[in-house]
């Protein structure tokens, strides 16, 4: 699995060095105040979840007396009992590794001569995706399929995130970095022929990413693609949203039965 990063890191700047001279002007209108805001909120929200999260009551041996794997639903009970510290450790590599793709950017003169916005974007979009996880791990209780592996060490099946499986971050994360990464790219070079190439493997490192925590016993399948369809909704939409001339836009919506924002697509 570590090969996919490594041949993510080698397609993204060879093509990058070798793209030819466009003549695309920066498309992202950045607004400090109120990106920055956003931002921030999407930080705080990773805190408030962080805290929600360190507060859970730990699982006990007792939790673990009577627990059966038919206690989970059928589409993801396959995945129940599952146990590996190596797919664990495995899982990492390209985790992390995805966090320093957005540095690859820094090849195409745009983001050179914009790189103060394209990474605000980016700490936007990890934010996000960020506060949305720490909170939603914070407030659902959900047992990892580590939880049921009879043949794990006790200390696994009762480690203080037990009941966190639910979605999954590292899968989540690492999406919004490469697609982030991919849509970037895309904005800026119209005419590169490895635009699908970047794409590819855009989605290959985070489902290398999900399909090893599964193996490990942190998630199950339906966390996974929770993790992914966010993760991506998130890095591609980012970008997308501060392009001047998107089709995508969120308008604030206020009604007596309805508060919040819909997403309006332009035909």
């Amino acid at each position: 699995m570590m090969k996919i990063l490594q041949i993510w890191f080698f397609l993204f700047s060879f093509c990058l060095h070798n793209t030819n001279a466009q003549t695309t002007t920066f498309p992202y209108k950045i607004n400090w105040v109120k990106d920055g805001a956003i931002t921030a909120v999407g930080i705080g929200a990773s805190v408030a979840g962080s805290l929600l999260i360190t507060n859970k009551d730990k699982l006990t041996e007792q939790d673990l007396v009577g627990l059966s794997t038919t206690d989970v639903n059928r589409f993801d009970r396959f995945a129940a009992g599952n146990y590996s510290a190596s797919a664990e450790s495995a899982s990492d590599f390209p985790f992390y590794g995805s966090f320093a793709t957005p540095l690859l950017l820094l090849f195409d003169k745009d983001v050179q001569e914009n790189a103060p916005q394209v990474y605000l974007l980016y700490g936007q979009a990890m934010s996000i995706t960020g506060g949305l996880y720490a909170l939603t791990a914070g407030l659902i209780d959900r047992k990892r399929p580590s939880v049921y592996a009879e043949d794990a060490p006790l200390e696994a099946r009762l480690h203080k995130y037990g009941e966190n499986s639910f979605f999954a971050g590292h899968t989540a994360a690492t999406a919004t970095a490469t697609f982030f990464v991919a849509k970037v790219f895309h904005d800026l070079n119209p005419d590169s022929p490895a635009r699908p190439y970047i794409w590819a493997t855009a989605a290959a490192v985070p489902f290398a990413v999900g399909y090893l925590r599964m193996r490990a016993g942190k998630h199950y399948l339906s966390d996974n693609i929770i993790g992914y369809a966010l993760g991506t909704t998130v890095g591609i939409l980012v970008p997308e949203l501060h392009k001047g001339n998107s089709n995508l836009s969120i308008v604030p919506v206020s009604t007596p039965d309805f508060k919040g924002a819909t997403l309006s697509l332009a035909f």
